[in-house]
């Protein structure tokens, strides 16, 4: 025993602050240069720190010469480059908008522009599937706003820049560009930019001669030329430009302006017209919108377009209207946020008998699922519930786990049977189908099958839970997995 304590390993400290500062300053400037000689980049992190800490030009000046050779650089970034590049350019985005823009905002502005230019480079240059080199840009972007509104650069100037990366934005890191410059851009510099996309839109692509076409594409009717796809992603850009631009400015026309007719009946975009139609006081206009861009009636609810449809009805004081369109939507859906909503405007009195309206129209819904989803979530009517599930046991779907395991829950205490039944179908699904990952939930199922079980004294045509685990051990005696977690749980 002596020996063994005498070379047991010893107690290494945890790395905190504290500890660290009772090696003494020079001891860790020793251990940090030690570290810098090493390793590339924390040698450029420390001197971009050191140039920041003595002058904010100085800082300035490495991060414009840092930024200029990411810039030149074309080799792929595998998954370590790509994370230790973005942490280096969180240093570059931390300098730029920490102590040089507090010193130089106006610098900082121009280190922002060119920190952002190096989007299509970067992003260009990895798979970035798990988007955090696009979230890097993104945050980028966000803090260009409010530099810029603390600059104040001329607004006509700020337009054209806009302008120009608005139209270069292959990857998409100037998608919010003007709404975020809107603030600095102001009324001059938006309708600037106006300016300049109609006088895109109005200069179209040049054609080549028939020899010179390029076909970059095939589709079902035929080749897809270079000209007609650079005309085409110039009719977005401006499209979509005009778009910002009207938004940015309040301007609901001209964001209307920016669809066909047709498209101004789509479901979709009629409710996000007719919403700034109401936030700019014109409630019968978005009224209109809405009801020419109506869903099919039959067909599941579209729940955006029903809440606008309801909140034009109220705005025109069509109340009664709106109160029928929630029950109606209701009655499709089963939805329980609607149901509230409609019984909170009911009049006095009246809300009882038409909660007890909704719960027998969700007792006689098609879809088992849908009725359960909602009765189950319904406190006073988890008898309903129940009952439903006794009576239509044979379409419960054990593969919605997400649903039975929490409305079994629910049951369990005061409807034993029809808690098991839930229970039961995700055990039959499970086995059915040799899910061997559920394996071990089937078995904590039937676990708390048997406990509910001590409970039932009317099974009625139901297979009691011995004869139920008989029927198992029958139709399932070779899913050994199964077995094993039975046995775990001393059940079998």
């Amino acid at each position: 025993m002596g020996v063994l304590h005498l070379f047991s390993m010893p107690r290494t400290p945890s790395l905190t602050a504290k500890v660290l500062l009772a090696l003494g300053p020079e001891r860790l400037v020793e251990l940090l240069l030690e570290l810098a000689e090493g390793d590339p980049a924390i040698k450029r992190q420390l001197k971009l720190a050191v140039a920041t800490g003595t002058s904010a030009r100085d800082g300035a000046a490495q991060v414009r010469q840092r930024l200029a050779t990411i810039q030149r650089s074309r080799t792929f970034l595998e998954y370590d480059k790509r994370k230790a590049m973005v942490k280096e350019l969180t240093s570059q985005l931390e300098a730029i908008t920490g102590p040089i823009a507090k010193a130089e905002p106006a610098i900082a502005l121009v280190l922002l522009w060119d920190f952002l230019a190096l989007g299509s480079n970067v992003l260009g240059r990895c798979d970035d599937s798990g988007g955090m080199v696009g979230e890097l840009f993104r945050e980028a972007m966000r803090r260009l706003g409010p530099l810029a509104t603390a600059v104040r650069p001329e607004p006509l100037a700020l337009a054209e820049q806009t302008f120009a990366a608005y139209c270069d934005n292959g990857y998409g890191v100037y998608d919010m560009v003007i709404e975020t410059l809107a603030p600095a851009l102001g009324a001059d510099g938006l309708a600037d930019l106006q300016r300049r996309f109609e006088a895109l839109a109005a200069d179209p692509v040049p054609v080549p001669p028939r020899q010179e076409w390029k076909a970059v594409g095939w589709g079902p009717g035929g080749a897809t030329y270079a000209h007609e796809r650079e005309e085409r992603s110039r009719q977005w850009t401006v499209k979509a430009g005009l778009q910002a631009v009207a938004e940015a400015s309040g301007d609901v026309d001209g964001v209307i302006a920016q669809y066909t007719e047709k498209q101004q009946r789509f479901p979709r975009i009629a409710t996000e017209l007719a919403e700034r139609l109401l936030a700019a006081g014109r409630p019968e206009e978005a009224l209109r919108f809405l009801e020419e861009g109506a869903p099919n009636p039959n067909s599941w609810p579209e729940m955006a377009w029903e809440a606008t449809h309801i909140k034009a009805l109220e705005a025109v004081g069509r109340a009664e209207e709106a109160q029928q369109a929630r029950w109606n939507c209701f009655a499709r859906c089963l939805d329980s946020e609607v149901l509230r909503a409609y019984l909170a405007h009911c009049p006095a009195f009246e809300d009882v008998e038409a909660e007890e309206r909704a719960i027998a129209l969700a007792m006689a819904y098609p879809n088992l699922t849908q009725s359960l989803a909602f009765l189950i979530s319904w406190p006073p009517a988890l008898g309903r519930a129940a009952e439903l599930t006794v009576r239509r046991r044979a379409e419960l779907h054990g593969d919605h786990y997400d649903l039975l395991s929490p409305g079994a829950e629910k049951l369990s205490a005061n409807h034993p049977l029809a808690a098991t039944l839930l229970l039961r179908a995700m055990v039959a699904f499970t086995l059915t189908y040799a899910r061997s990952s559920r394996y071990g939930h089937a078995a904590r199922h039937l676990q708390s099958c048997a406990l509910l079980s001590r409970r039932i004294s009317d099974w009625g045509d139901i297979p009691t839970h011995d004869v139920y685990l008989a029927d198992i051990r029958r139709d399932h005696a070779r899913k050994s997995g199964f077995w094993g977690k039975m046995r775990q749980l001393g059940l079998e």
